[in-house]
């Protein structure tokens, strides 16, 4: 067995799942996925996924809690972002999976 994987403990796996949870919802992964792109402000994701302004501002709040995006004021509009490309990897990484 490598030697990394003897030292996780059982917290930290149910932290891993917690973060995948996040990853299982439809709604947050059209976001994330619309945000691989670039920066979008709410408007422009709520007009690509034919969504109103509330439900995505909603998830998008989630999806800074959980630290998976990112947020910076763009004149009087915030501009949305992944946080690092460890998000986008993941991303991208399931993408390959599915697509095998």
């Amino acid at each position: 067995m490598n030697d990394s994987l003897k030292n996780i403990d059982d917290t930290t796996l149910i932290d891993l799942a917690d973060l995948f949870k996040v990853f299982a919802d439809s709604t947050r992964m059209r976001i994330m996925y619309r945000l691989l792109a670039g920066k979008m402000n709410v408007g422009d994701i709520a007009q690509a996924l034919d969504m109103s302004q509330s439900a995505i501002s909603h998830q998008l709040k989630y999806l800074k809690e959980v630290n998976l995006v990112k947020s910076k004021r763009d004149g009087k509009s915030m501009l949305y972002y992944l946080s690092d490309d460890h998000v986008k990897t993941i991303i991208q990484t399931g993408l390959e999976h599915i697509e095998e």
